[in-house]
């Protein structure tokens, strides 16, 4: 895993093996970057990561220059390689050990980009529950984009805020907005 872009271009991130993730591909997550890239100025960008894992995209958006950054996941191994990372190269990443569900629930916050990565084995409920703890409790800033990476076996057109699905590999992207 490296980083594509930004002031860290080119590091490579040792992630652990113990680490239950699966690393959202360099290729894959150079297309999405340049789609976000197209649309926002990344240094006024309020970004949150759900399914964290490695951080990986969250290291992203931190080395293009995004500042207010919030990685969510369960797993206190990857909160703490995200917490170890984020020192090492000088980010500002605040992470929650969270269930993403428990904590969409609670969220007072709004984001311009969420970015969630679940576990390939949802079914569309989990996704229609995500999208609607996002929509409904205002997560999303106006112009916001939330992006869900997701099995090519699932189809979420039929999501309320759902507007295109790009395919990279073994995986889908879904982008969806107000």
């Amino acid at each position: 895993m490296r980083i594509i872009s930004g002031k860290n271009k080119g590091k490579r991130i040792n992630v652990p093996k113990k680490l239950p993730i699966r690393p959202t591909t360099d290729q894959s997550k150079e297309a999405i970057f340049n789609i976000i890239h197209n649309k926002y100025d990344f240094d006024s960008l309020k970004v949150l990561d759900l399914y964290t894992g490695s951080g990986n995209i969250s290291y992203e958006f931190a080395s293009r220059g995004a500042k207010n950054i919030t990685s969510v996941d369960n797993n206190h191994k990857c909160i703490n390689f995200i917490k170890s990372m984020s020192n090492e190269l000088n980010y500002n990443i605040r992470t929650i050990r969270s269930d993403v569900f428990k904590f969409l629930k609670s969220n007072t916050m709004s984001y311009d980009v969420i970015f969630c990565d679940p576990p390939y084995n949802y079914t569309i409920e989990h996704y229609i529950e995500i999208e609607g703890l996002i929509f409904n409790n205002i997560a999303l800033n106006d112009n916001g984009l939330f992006i869900i990476e997701h099995s090519k076996t699932i189809k979420l057109d039929s999501l309320n805020n759902f507007k295109e699905s790009r395919g990279y590999g073994g995986c889908s992207f879904s982008f969806l907005y107000l």
